[in-house]
Formats: structure tokens, C-alpha cells, sequence
């Protein structure tokens, strides 16, 4: 859409659900679309981007009457510290939306009770199963872990997140998404940039709509926080329908005014994470069709940012929360190591190593080392002034033509959101300007008489390239393209020009100039971060067993030895049994029997395992490589001051103990069944 002279460009991110602190990987997502939002308001479109809270449903409710709060003063104070999060991040947002703002609700309210109207939406009766902490509807196909009973019926399970879910029975209003399954997917097929990456949409299809779509369950009667349906005030609305009309409603959508809505809407590209695209790609866009609303441009699912140990989880005790990491590294070396480490569309990896290492070679090495040799030879060699920028070595023309192909790149990979492309094309011109100076030797040039022309030209050549980098890196780095212009004596609101050229000579750099990323000391700063995560783990329980926990686990460890004559097949069918490679073993400190040892059972972490063997394995080293089987979902039990997470078979005969193990055909985490 077009308003005046620009057009507009409609950006959200998905509305975060405040059930408690959010991490580095909420932070992904949100600095994602600000970058985005910055980027195309410098290309001079009319932006309009949206973040904001989804603050109704059941968890909501719990976590409030936890922490003896009612539901609204809960929110509030996790709303405020959102938007604190926000600032401190310097998040651009032209809107913050929370679901239970009035005009949201009056909007919803009224979007729902035209569904029920025109029939898309009936009443009914949910009979299925619902995870509390997902805010999601399974149907038994779709659960990750089923539990039966001894007669083979199905009594509980566990969503694809691994949270518990519970059987619901109750009214409820339904939509007829299978009504619309035929025409999303003809939607699909004419807008094949509507879903991506494209990946995301033939999960969509072959998991979702293929094997049949069922109507939806909208709403809920056995609570009470959330949007009540006003012909039906026992109802209330599902918190998902909730939260995904908030798109519209934030425009104005089913208010008196909606002006905004008709300037921005549809959306260009909404960022979500990949755990809700199909909220975002089927419930969403057959929401607006029954509204008769065009449905957005683009649903962006991103991946997630992990552990090594796999996703961020307080449980895990593995969370990294960006604060810690602003407070002292500064903001520009967190949003320029999740726009450039993470692959946007994929899954990525945070390592502290990785962090400090991308602050010390990316940011103090390569930039910092280019901001501070120009400055430091302007001021040596001209009395701190810029005077020039002609083409006068055999190098020039190659610099010129580098930053002219950079732009040109730089331009086509934040188009696409390719924003760790876009940077690393970025960082190339870096590296060729550094490599200028090593061409044009300002020092030998500064010897010669003849060279003064030149000199004062491949100083303004340089002046210029840190002008561009930081024009290029402003929409990622927020704080630092201000200082590379202050020190260089430009002015960021005028000196705008993504061209190369385009310096206002005549300019005085700064008479000292300070690194912007001083370099660090690695492994300081990695204990440092590695620290605050052990912290953060302590804080939150990680690592240990309730007391509840631990009751169960003294009471397996008393029955480890009553075996019963016979047992259920389902209660065979609940032991998890996986082929482990033996990465390392010793003896465990204060026990005399007992080996502890290093397992590789496939997920990417090691497992620790305590057995009292240590007398038929004497020569215990030997048996490092060996491949062994392990029980992997017994509870953790804690022996002599070590954890044991799992118990290894082996086989007993008289005097005789053997550990039960597999030929190396069969691979680490493989299943016995």
C-alpha cells in the first residue's frame, strides 16, 4: 500500500505470553523485526511495527493465584517489565498491544459474536486434550507420549512441546475450519512466498491439513480469564483466537476508527517462531477469510536459538537472559550476535565461547581496528581533517567498486530477511578496507612530498567506507554507527547517502579516539557468562529434585529389588531403553564400588550414569568406546553425592556381572523395543 510519496510496510511479532521472564531467544524474534523496521524506514518506507503481550488463558490465571496476585495485577507488572526489556533493547515498536487492552476486547467480542452469527462458529461439546502451559488443543494423533491404562486406554500423554496435557470435557463454540481447508490450500499454491521458509509450509500440509482439518474449540467454561463471548458470557474465548486477532485490532480493526487499518493492512511480514506457524499459517488466515479480510504477505517462521544442550529451558537450568549480557558487553554485541550468528529461518546455537569470540574479532578486531587506524592517521598525518575523496591510487577504483557491490548485496539480503548474509557481506567491505590500507601504505606516503595529495584521498576513501559500514549496520547496531559518526566528525541526520561519495569533506575527527568494542579477555569473559548461568540455574531450582522428586526416588530405590512375577505389557512399554557410546568412566569419589560414567545417548549431551561394578571392571578404561544399553527415563537419583540419570543393563549369573552391550552397527540413541 502506498500513503502519499512512501509506501507503507506492516511488521509484527508475535504477542509474548508473560508467564514469566523472557530470555535471549524471545529477544531473537523481537530484535529481528526491529532490525527489519529500521531497515525499511531507511529506505524510506512509512512503517508501521507491532509488538505487545498476550495476557489471557488458564497458565495466566494459575501463575497469578501462585504468586497470590489476581490475574490483572499479574499482568501489569510482567507487561511493565516487558516494555522495560524492550527499551533497554531499543526496540523501535510504533505499538505495544496488550489483550487485555479495551479496545482489544470490544473488538474481539464483536469479531466473535459475527462468526456466530454468519455460522462459521457453533456450539458444541470439546471432549479431547489440552495442555495448560501450551494453551493448545491435541488430538490423541498429535501427542509426542501417550499413557494407558492396563486395559489400553488412552489416559494421558504428553504434547510435542514434552508439557503434560489433560482430557477436557466441556462447551464449547467451534469453528468450521474445515469449511476453508480447500481454499487455503489453493491460497497457498497462488502465493508461494506466503509461508516461509518453504520447508515451514509442507509441515503445515502434510501434518495438518492433509490427514483432514478438524473444527476448532474457540472457547472455554472452566475458567474465567479471558475475553467472555457477550450472547454466551459462560464462554470464554480461546486464548489463540484472542491473541491472533490482535493484529487487526491494533490497527483499529472493529472500532470506530480504523484508519490505521486501512493504511497499513495487510501485514508485509509477520516473525514468529517455528513452534507457532500453525496458529500463524492455517487458524489465522481462515479467521480472515471468514471476516472476508485480506490475509497477510508473508508468515515468517524463524528457528529456534539453542543450547548445546538443545532449546532454552529453565528446567534445563540452561537460560540466558539478555540483560546479564547488555549490562556488560553493551547492546550492540547482542543484537549484532543474534543478527549475524543465527541463521534466520534455522535453528542456531549460543555458546559463551562464540559470543565473546564474535566481540573480539568481528566487532574490536575487524571494525574497531578500521575506526581506530583512520582516526589515529587523519590526526597524525592532517591535523585531524578530511579534506578529499579522489581516485588517485591504483587501489581506488577496487574500493569503490567493493562498496557499490556491498550496498548492492547488503540491499537484496535484508529484502529478504537474510540479515546474517546481509552483515557478513558487510564485514567482507571491512575486511577490504583494512586491506586498503596495507595497499596505499598512508605512512610511506606521508614521507613523500610528492604523496601529500594522495595521502589526504585514501584518508577520505577510508573516512568514507566507516561512513557506509555504518549506515549498513545502523538497522542491527543502534549505538555504534552514532559513535563511528562523532568520531569521524560527521553527522549521522545529514551524512545519510548509502553511496560512496557522499562525505562532507571539510570535517574534523575527534582528537581521541576511544574503541567501541574494547577487546576482551576470552576466557574471563566466558567464565563470566558460563557463571551468571549457573546462577540463573541455581535461582530457579535447576538441577535438583522437588522434595515431592525426591520422595519417589527414595521410594523406587527401596523397591529396586522386589521384582514382581509378572507385569503389563504397558507397563514394559513405559521403559525407555536407548544404545549409549561410553565417552569416558572413573572411579566416583568416596565409593568404592561404584563407576562413573559418560554416556553419548544421541541427544547432544552427555549423560551421566553411577553403577557399583566397579569390582567385575577393574580395568574400567577399557571400556571407553564400548557401546552399551542404558534405561533413560528412570527418575534421577542422587548417589553419593553425584546425579545418576538412567541405569545401565547388564546381566547377572551367579558371581558374575556383565555389562549388556551392542555391536557398533547400532547407532548412539537408537531405541530398544
Amino acid at each position: 500500500m502506498t500513503t502519499g510519496d512512501k509506501k507503507t510496510f506492516y511488521i509484527t511479532t508475535p504477542i509474548y505470553y508473560p508467564s514469566g521472564k523472557l530470555t535471549i531467544g524471545n529477544s531473537y524474534t523481537t530484535i529481528a523485526a526491529d532490525t527489519l523496521a529500521r531497515y525499511k524506514r531507511a529506505e524510506g518506507y512509512d512503517v508501521f511495527f507491532l509488538t505487545g503481550t498476550d495476557e489471557h488463558g488458564l497458565k495466566i490465571e494459575q501463575k497469578a493465584e501462585a504468586m497470590k496476585m489476581k490475574p490483572q495485577e499479574y499482568v501489569d507488572m510482567m507487561a511493565g517489565k516487558i516494555k522495560d526489556l524492550w527499551k533497554l533493547l531499543e526496540i523501535s515498536n510504533d505499538k505495544f498491544i496488550r489483550t487485555t487492552d479495551d479496545y482489544h476486547v470490544k473488538a474481539v467480542q464483536k469479531i466473535v459474536e459475527r462468526l456466530i452469527e454468519s455460522g462459521d462458529v457453533y456450539l458444541g461439546e470439546y471432549v479431547g486434550w489440552y495442555s495448560v502451559d501450551d494453551e493448545e488443543y491435541f488430538t490423541e494423533s498429535q501427542l509426542a507420549e501417550v499413557y494407558r491404562d492396563k486395559e489400553g486406554k488412552v489416559i494421558g500423554g504428553k504434547a510435542p512441546s514434552g508439557h503434560e496435557v489433560s482430557l477436557v470435557k466441556e462447551p464449547s463454540y467451534f469453528f468450521k475450519m474445515s469449511k476453508y481447508a480447500d481454499r487455503l490450500l489453493k491460497y497457498y499454491d497462488d502465493n508461494p512466498t506466503f509461508i516461509e521458509p518453504e520447508i515451514r509450509k509442507n509441515e503445515m500440509i502434510n501434518n495438518f491439513i492433509k490427514p483432514g482439518l478438524e473444527d476448532l474449540a474457540i472457547s472455554r467454561t472452566t475458567f474465567n480469564w479471558g475475553v467472555p463471548i457477550p450472547s454466551d458470557p459462560k464462554h470464554v474465548v480461546y486464548v489463540w483466537i484472542d491473541a491472533l486477532l490482535n493484529y487487526i485490532t491494533a490497527l483499529g480493526y472493529g472500532s470506530d476508527d480504523q484508519t490505521l487499518f486501512d493504511r497499513y493492512w495487510p501485514a508485509n511480514v509477520q516473525f514468529v517462531g517455528k513452534e507457532i506457524v500453525r496458529f500463524h499459517t492455517i487458524y489465522w488466515p481462515i479467521v480472515l477469510m471468514a471476516l472476508g479480510i485480506e490475509l497477510p504477505k508473508q508468515v515468517f517462521g524463524h528457528g529456534w536459538l539453542l543450547m548445546k544442550d538443545g532449546k532454552m529451558s529453565k528446567s534445563k537450568g540452561n537460560v540466558v537472559y539478555p540483560e546479564m549480557l547488555v549490562e556488560r558487553y553493551g547492546l550492540d554485541s547482542l543484537r549484532y550476535y543474534l543478527m549475524r550468528a543465527m541463521p534466520f529461518g534455522n535453528d542456531g546455537v549460543f555458546t559463551p565461547e562464540d559470543y565473546v569470540d564474535r566481540i573480539n574479532y568481528d566487532l574490536a578486531n575487524d571494525l574497531g581496528n578500521l575506526l581506530n587506524r583512520t582516526i589515529s592517521m587523519i590526526n597524525k598525518y592532517e591535523g585531524g581533517k578530511v579534506t578529499t575523496v579522489e581516485n588517485l591510487t591504483d587501489f581506488d577504483k577496487s574500493l569503490v567498486e567493493a562498496s557499490e557491490q556491498t550496498i548492492k548485496d547488503y540491499r537484496e539480503h535484508m529484502d529478504k530477511f537474510e540479515f546474517p548474509d546481509a552483515l557478513a557481506s558487510v564485514w567482507a567491505f571491512i575486511g577490504r578496507a583494512n586491506k586498503y590500507i596495507d595497499e596505499t601504505k598512508p605512512w610511506l606516503l606521508a614521507k613523500n612530498p610528492d604523496g601529500a595529495d594522495t595521502l589526504k584521498s585514501v584518508l577520505g576513501h577510508l573516512v568514507e567506507s566507516l561512513r557506509l559500514v555504518a549506515l549498513m549496520i545502523q538497522p542491527v547496531m543502534t549505538q555504534s554507527p552514532i559513535k563511528i559518526f562523532a568520531q569521524l566528525g560527521l553527522d549521522i541526520d545529514k551524512d545519510t547517502e548509502l553511496k560512496f561519495g557522499e562525505t562532507s569533506v571539510g570535517t574534523t575527527v575527534t582528537s581521541y579516539p576511544t574503541p567501541i568494542f574494547p577487546r576482551l579477555d576470552a576466557e574471563v569473559e566466558v567464565k563470566y557468562i558460563k557463571d551468571k548461568m549457573a546462577e540463573e540455574q541455581a535461582k530457579n531450582g535447576g538441577g535438583k529434585l522437588s522434595k515431592s522428586a525426591q520422595a519417589k526416588a527414595k521410594a523406587q530405590a527401596d523397591a529396586e529389588d522386589e521384582y514382581p512375577k509378572e507385569i503389563d505389557y504397558d507397563d514394559f512399554a513405559k521403559v525407555k531403553m536407548v544404545v549409549c557410546e561410553i565417552l569416558d568412566v572413573k572411579r566416583a569419589a568416596n565409593a568404592d564400588k561404584l563407576l562413573q560414567f559418560k554416556l553419548d545417548d544421541g541427544t547432544g549431551v552427555e549423560r551421566q550414569i553411577l553403577s557399583s561394578i566397579y569390582e567385575f571392571y577393574p580395568d574400567f578404561e577399557k571400556l571407553i568406546g564400548k557401546k552399551v544399553i542404558a534405561v533413560v527415563n528412570l527418575k534421577p537419583r542422587k548417589i553419593r553425592g553425584e546425579w545418576s540419570n538412567g541405569m545401565l543393563l547388564s546381566s547377572e549369573k551367579g558371581d558374575d556381572v556383565i555389562l549388556a552391550t551392542v555391536d557398533n552397527s547400532h547407532k548412539n540413541g537408537a531405541i530398544l523395543s
